[in-house]
This record gives C-alpha cells, sequence and structure tokens, in this order.
C-alpha cells in the first residue's frame, strides 16, 4: 500500500511540474494587450502594443489588463483541475 502512496506522490508531483511549464496566452483589446499565464496561475508575462493604446483612454487599458488576466487565470484554472483530475481520487487514501 505505501508503493501506491509514493506513486501517487510521485504522479502528483509530475503534474504539477507539467503545470508550471503550461503557458496559456490571452489577448484583450484586439490584440492591444497579450498576457501568459502557466497552469500554476502565475502571470508569466504581460505585453502592450503602444500602437495600440491611447494614453487618454487609459481606463480602457485597465480594462483590456482585467480582461486578459481573468480570462487567462479560468483558462489556466481548468487546464489545472483537469490534469489534476485523475490524481485527486486516490489521495483520500493518504492519511493526511
Amino acid at each position: 500500500m505505501a508503493f501506491d502512496q509514493m506513486k501517487m506522490l510521485n504522479d502528483l508531483r509530475k503534474a504539477q511540474k507539467d503545470l508550471k511549464k503550461q503557458i496559456i496566452e490571452v489577448e484583450a483589446g484586439d490584440g492591444a494587450v497579450v498576457v501568459q499565464i502557466n497552469g500554476e496561475l502565475k502571470v508569466v508575462s504581460i505585453k502592450i502594443n503602444p500602437e495600440m493604446v491611447d494614453l487618454e483612454e487609459i481606463n480602457e487599458l485597465e480594462h483590456w489588463l482585467e480582461i486578459a488576466i481573468r480570462d487567462g487565470m479560468q483558462k489556466a484554472q481548468e487546464i489545472a483541475a483537469e490534469k489534476m483530475k485523475p490524481l485527486m481520487g486516490g489521495l483520500g487514501n493518504l492519511g493526511m
């Protein structure tokens, strides 16, 4: 039984490493803002196209950032949940 638990923990650690490498890229404002988020729900990068941003309308840029980050986080959560789902069923047996 201990072997099964060790295998399960190793599988879980591997899935977490894989999620760290998974990059989700989302755009907002027709490409004015591009945000990359990894499977660990960490923002990897934010790119802003200066040709598409009017500094007189900074609230528009802020809105695009909110949209891109929100959508990226949602997609990253969905990917993480799907990847972890098969592993989570056996965690009840770990005695934690």
